[in-house]
């Protein structure tokens, strides 16, 4: 879906395909047939963004095979979806029964990463529609904290600044300008939006930023105005922003909460667990059962969020809520103002089938009518600032 904005740029938004895990060039063809066209004719809408996510033995069947990455373009076109930005953050093994820690490997410090966001990186060159020429690609935030030494952050930095090397080449070649956002994750190394900013600075590099993830964000109870400014300030780029909401407990003492919390711990994800601490500090847990545990490390006189990613239209029945209110004061911040401070835009809920069985999705057409309420939220969110639908 595309959006004038007042200043008279495109902003775009897609949804994330990583909720229909495909890990070969035949799942993601069967996805844009069997999900994301009928999202689309469910929007009533003549063309449809999608964020694709390329596995690796899907990325190298394209990478490897022109014919193939032309059939895949020619395929979006026939079905009117299109590919402004991949999500580049799981590798392989998205769909697996449990990803919980892998899904952060290999990372930044492995030559796996640098070689597979390459080939993204050209595969969506390929994949842009003939009239837009800027691409983004999220990515894991360097890699997960534990194991993680001067050695390994060395190794990183330089693969990063190697990307960016071989992006601007690649725009060289093509005319399409492709850019990195690490993607803030509680538990990863780069945690927090602040976190960022000391590793980004250091590569110094347009092509390499940030994506704001609005459901870590708010994971982390960090404050949008203030980690937009510091962004700002320090000059590090919105390279796009994942729309998505935290599941919200305020009253994590109450027994009724806890066991409502219950409900969301599942063997699939992790659930990375926050909450404040009384000078302003952050404590929590790598899961949710964790945190809820007899023995749990969490206080809980305060507040805690988990990263866990819940519908937007659909708020979690009480005492849960979401932090579709961060979401909310993000949004206004980025596309807002007189100017957007990022383009691409993209509604990742990936967690449909790990809710409390009660809430998950029973046929293919209640997900495509949960996705299509999703975007139109979205829809109205962006209409509201005063961005303007296109056709």
């Amino acid at each position: 879906m595309r959006f004038r904005h007042p200043d008279g740029s495109t902003v775009h938004l897609a949804y994330c395909t990583n909720v229909h895990p495909a890990e070969t060039l035949d799942g993601v063809l069967a996805q844009l047939r069997d999900h994301c066209e009928p999202v689309r004719r469910r929007l009533g809408r003549d063309r449809l963004g999608i964020g694709l996510w390329l596995a690796r033995d899907a990325a190298h069947a394209l990478v490897t095979d022109p014919a193939a990455l032309r059939g895949l373009r020619t395929e979006l076109d026939r079905r009117g979806l299109e590919v402004v930005t991949l999500n580049g953050f799981p590798y392989e093994g998205f769909g697996a029964e449990e990803v919980k820690y892998r899904v952060y490997k290999p990372d930044w410090a492995d030559p796996e990463r640098l070689e597979h966001t390459t080939a993204l990186a050209r595969l969506l060159a390929g994949l842009l529609p003939d009239d837009v020429t800027d691409g983004t690609i999220s990515t894991l935030p360097l890699a997960w904290r534990t194991a993680y030494d001067e050695t390994r952050a060395d190794k990183a930095r330089a693969a990063l600044v190697t990307l960016a090397e071989r992006l601007d080449a690649l725009h060289e070649l093509t005319g399409r300008s492709i850019r990195i956002g690490l993607e803030p994750e509680p538990g990863c190394v780069v945690e927090t939006t602040h976190d960022a900013i000391a590793p980004l600075t250091a590569i110094g590099h347009d092509r390499v930023g940030i994506c704001v993830d609005t459901c870590h964000l708010a994971t982390s109870f960090e404050d949008p105005h203030t980690a937009l400014d510091a962004l700002t300030a320090a000059r590090v780029p919105v390279v796009k922003s994942q729309l998505s909401a935290a599941l919200h407990a305020e009253q994590p003492a109450d027994p009724a909460v806890r066991e409502a919390l219950g409900a969301f711990a599942e063997p699939r994800f992790l659930h990375q667990t926050r909450t404040t601490t009384p000078s302003g500090g952050r404590q929590g847990t790598d899961d949710l059962d964790e945190a809820l545990a007899d023995d749990g490390p969490l206080p809980d006189t305060a507040p805690w969020r988990s990263h866990f990613h819940v519908p937007l239209h659909a708020a979690p029945a009480a005492p849960l809520t979401s932090t579709l209110p961060v979401l909310k004061t993000v949004l206004t911040r980025l596309v807002g103002g007189p100017h957007p401070l990022t383009r691409h835009l993209e509604v990742e809920t990936y967690t449909w089938q790990a809710l409390p069985p009660e809430l998950r999705p029973r046929a293919r057409g209640q997900l495509t009518d949960g996705i299509a309420a999703e975007l139109t939220l979205a829809r109205d969110l962006l209409t509201d600032l005063g961005l303007k639908e296109l056709p």
